[in-house]
């Protein structure tokens, strides 16, 4: 009886309107699918305050803000490698070297919250981080305040800027230093590509492209900054640490360090892909220098996929497009860059043991 039934449903489409029929197929052929979204935006450079960002410039690679006069913002962030570190993990006072990979600066502005393991909302919150971090800067705030008070180029800005009685603050510090990161932003090839200039990146990067978003990579790198919206977990679908090797650290831990949430272990704020090809190591970890070989493991531990050296190298592609140019008034003028402001070491201080960055503990996070 089942296969009657099949027989007569047969029929029953066959006795239809052949008209109808040929008229629904051909309204059908013609009628495209619609394209998936976007996930990528167009970079636009926020407005900001021009004086706030030349004192900010200047506090920021300045070492004023130091315990020992050694360690400036741009120690770490570098404008000359991405404005990130060309170290596994970073340095700070007294030869100390922290946890984790210092992340870029540059478009930081579109992160949606700042450090690896995001305990910070703001870029100014962000600012302020590392001045009293003993593994960085080493200071606190009315030490360094006390030594921005001595210089005369601070002193006259500030109280221009900011006005009142005693405008050298932890506050006005901190807001002219975001300010000045809010200004690094590097509008790319690619951006021009998005909006609307086909020849802007070559035809393997838009092959790049294209593979990016086929395979996954966009469900997590998306947006203006290609990426920087989300946490997700290192190792999503395999583990990562143990394909790394290595003892766990506390930086591992992610943003479990900060909510103690078991369900946030190993998560991490997906990290800007602007830039990528000038900021090895990559990963949180600094693990890895080559960055066709982070690719590879990225699909391994992120998306399950093992990705063809065809694809990897029109990934490549597409991230060479992602590179900007640092806005005009980027870098600190010579006639501005401070004088020394190294001191003598406090007695009994030591520097780290070796040259190898240490595995230390989130508990007293550093640039990351």
């Amino acid at each position: 009886m089942r296969h009657a039934s099949v027989l007569l449903v047969a029929l029953a489409f066959g006795a239809c309107d052949c008209n109808e029929s040929a008229d629904t197929e051909s309204s059908t052929a013609t009628t495209p699918p619609e394209p998936a979204p976007e996930p990528l935006r167009v970079l636009e450079p926020p407005e900001v305050n021009m004086d706030k960002v030349f004192l900010g410039r200047r506090l920021y690679h300045d070492p004023i803000l130091s315990g020992d006069g050694t360690i400036s913002c741009a120690t770490c962030h570098s404008l000359d490698h991405g404005g990130a570190e060309p170290r596994r993990s970073s340095n700070g006072i007294r030869g100390q070297v922290g946890p984790i990979n210092s992340p870029t600066v540059l478009n930081a502005h579109f992160n949606f919250v700042q450090f690896w393991d995001g305990r910070a909302a703001t870029l100014q919150e962000q600012a302020g981080g590392p001045v009293e971090n003993p593994l960085e800067m080493g200071t606190t705030f009315p030490e360094a305040i006390a030594r921005v008070q001595t210089d005369a180029w601070y002193v006259e800005r500030f109280a221009s800027i900011y006005g009142g009685e005693s405008p050298i603050t932890k506050e006005n510090i901190t807001d002219a230093i975001a300010e000045y990161e809010r200004y690094l932003v590097t509008p790319s090839p690619f951006d021009a590509y998005l909006a609307g200039n086909q020849d802007a990146i070559s035809e393997q990067a838009r092959r790049g492209h294209a593979t990016f978003k086929e395979v996954g990579c966009a469900s997590c790198h998306m947006g203006v900054n290609v990426g920087g919206t989300m946490y997700q977990k290192m190792g999503l679908i395999a583990n990562y640490f143990e394909q790394r090797g290595g003892e766990l650290t506390d930086a591992d831990m992610g943003r479990f360090n900060v909510t103690r949430n078991e369900a946030d272990r190993h998560f991490f704020k997906v990290p800007t892909l602007r830039n990528v090809t000038r900021t090895a190591p990559y990963f949180h970890d600094g693990s890895v220098e080559d960055l066709g070989q982070a690719v590879r493991i990225m699909g391994r531990v992120q998306l399950g996929r093992e990705l063809t050296d065809a694809q990897v190298t029109d990934i490549l592609a597409f991230f060479e497009s992602l590179n900007g140019e640092l806005p005009e008034h980027a870098r600190l003028p010579e006639a501005e860059t401070p004088p020394s402001r190294a001191t003598a070491p406090a007695e009994g201080a030591a520097p780290a043991e070796g040259g190898a960055p240490a595995e230390g503990a989130e508990a007293a996070p550093t640039a990351g």
